[in-house]
């Protein structure tokens, strides 16, 4: 019988990539950091001399970066980091939910035991680095993905993969919060042993809830501070 196989990508180092991928790259980090937040011009001349890198390379990027819709051209301002209006974020993140509750209830339908494990080691080390923003936050982004590999289904990684890059415009983590962080590891553990058990409802419903409860902390923020927001 004939059954699906799911590769790993090979890795492309900075160093060979095309250096407009390049440039497109680190300015997604930026943005994603929030380094770059929403409503930041992007002028080919300041960030050709701030890369240090001719004007070419910068123009692909920004062309990549509003394909994706994380930049827009403003009249009399130009390249723009997109800002995200209050009916947006909820929509990202209804969104977010139906996505990635689909995807925790196929990892508990076709996960392996070594995907369980890894998911598990993951989590593991989620714990550890809880009061450290930027590993929490890397190792949360390592979580969702490995639910997400253990779905098996390209398709929905690709849709996926999509909506993530719009949630880059909100920038940093939830989970600096430290109470934020204490609750996703126990959704996460949750999660987990739905999965462990396959369970594929109480698996997806456990995720919506953990999207969920991150976005009732987004749009808090968005109510408290009315202006543009930063990311889980």
């Amino acid at each position: 019988m004939k059954t699906n196989t799911f590769s790993m990508p090979e890795i492309v180092t900075e160093e060979e990539l095309p250096q407009g991928q390049s440039v497109y790259r680190r300015l997604l980090d930026e943005i994603r950091r929030g380094d770059l937040p929403p409503g930041t011009r992007l002028r080919e001349t300041e960030l050709s001399d701030r890369l240090k890198i001719s004007r070419t390379p910068v123009r692909e990027a920004l062309r990549l970066l509003e394909a994706d819709g994380l930049v827009a051209h403003l009249p009399r301002q130009g390249a723009t980091v997109r800002s995200l209006d209050y009916a947006e974020v909820m929509e990202l993140y209804e969104m977010r939910a139906v996505l990635e509750g689909t995807a925790a209830r196929l990892a508990a339908r076709a996960a392996s035991e070594v995907e369980i494990a890894e998911l598990r080691a993951v989590n593991e080390e989620f714990a550890k680095a809880k009061g450290s923003a930027g590993s929490v936050q890397e190792i949360n982004r390592q979580f969702h993905r490995a639910v997400q590999d253990a779905a098996k289904n390209r398709y929905l990684a690709k849709a996926i993969g999509a909506l993530e890059k719009t949630l880059m415009i909100l920038g940093p983590t939830t989970l600096i919060d430290a109470d934020r962080a204490e609750a996703a590891l126990a959704e996460h553990d949750r999660i987990l042993d739905a999965i462990d058990n396959r369970d594929g409802p109480r698996a997806e419903a456990e995720m919506r809830a953990h999207i969920e409860a991150a976005q009732r902390v987004r749009l808090k923020a968005l109510r408290l501070r009315q202006r543009p927001l930063e990311g889980h």
